[in-house]
């Protein structure tokens, strides 16, 4: 009973976390509070609550067409990711390619590289190449920006892999997809799950580097927030803000739950 006692965290040390977690979520909750005023501005605390600003943004074709094309770049991006990341990551595992380690490097440095930095790398790059503005150039740099994350999260899932499964697989008489697709890939199908997840929500959410390179006929709902802030705020703002907070939300839960997908990020 002592050391289970002795184990347990003092009561600072839960009063600190608590503290944390209510200020890191402090802005959140503002958001979400601002989405029901009854205001034309917004105000905290919201005066009076209404749902008036939610069906705003729902029936506005510019809210509309972000919300379209953010979802096409993130779900595109994200199979994209997810078909060259698990290749990557199961050849790197096996190290059937010479540098692995320096390849590995090489694939996340998109998470260590400052964004601004990668949008402005390639806008410079697509101005010469002639992608700057089209839907493919948007495509491939939000692919880059996405990749490292299932390239991590699905090498993540194969170090705890036992080869010998695979291996019997095969002497069974399945050829190397058959039980790469049969055996392996559904045991690490949760840091896929993970992997998939954390790219659609970057893509999703993506500024710093959609920004540069979008034209002027077409935006994305984050970028279309940002212009938004920048002109005033209004309280469709907030309401968008918590939509995203709320979708992204229950993705998350019902993903943790299903696949338990915390255990590979």
């Amino acid at each position: 009973m002592s050391d289970m006692s002795e184990n347990r965290p003092g009561w600072g040390l839960t009063a600190t976390a608590f503290t944390v977690v209510a200020f890191l979520q402090l802005p959140v909750i503002v958001v979400v509070l601002a989405a029901f005023s009854t205001t034309s501005y917004l105000t905290i605390p919201p005066q009076g609550l209404t749902l008036a600003w939610f069906g705003k943004v729902l029936s506005d074709p510019a809210y509309l067409s972000a919300i379209r094309m953010s979802l096409i770049l993130a779900c595109g991006s994200t199979l994209i990711s997810l078909v060259l990341g698990v290749a990557a990551a199961y050849a790197l595992f096996r190290k059937v390619l010479p540098g692995s380690e320096a390849i590995t490097s090489f694939l996340m440095a998109p998470l260590v590289m400052p964004a601004v930095v990668v949008g402005v790398a390639l806008l410079q790059f697509y101005s010469m190449s002639g992608l700057r503005g089209s839907l493919v150039g948007l495509l491939m740099a939000h692919v880059v920006i996405t990749v490292p994350y299932v390239v991590r999260s699905a090498l993540a899932s194969l170090s705890g892999l036992d080869l010998a499964v695979e291996e019997a697989a095969r002497v069974l008489g399945a050829s190397g997809f058959e039980a790469f697709r049969l055996v392996t890939l559904p045991l690490i199908a949760p840091g896929l799950v993970a992997g998939a997840l954390f790219s659609f929500i970057t893509s999703l959410d993506n500024v710093p580097v959609t920004i540069f390179l979008i034209s002027a006929s077409q935006t994305t709902l984050p970028v279309l927030i940002f212009s938004s802030v920048e002109m005033g705020i209004d309280p469709s703002v907030a309401a968008v803000s918590t939509l995203l907070i709320l979708a992204t939300g229950i993705v998350l839960l019902l993903a943790e739950r299903r696949f338990g997908f915390h255990r590979f990020v």
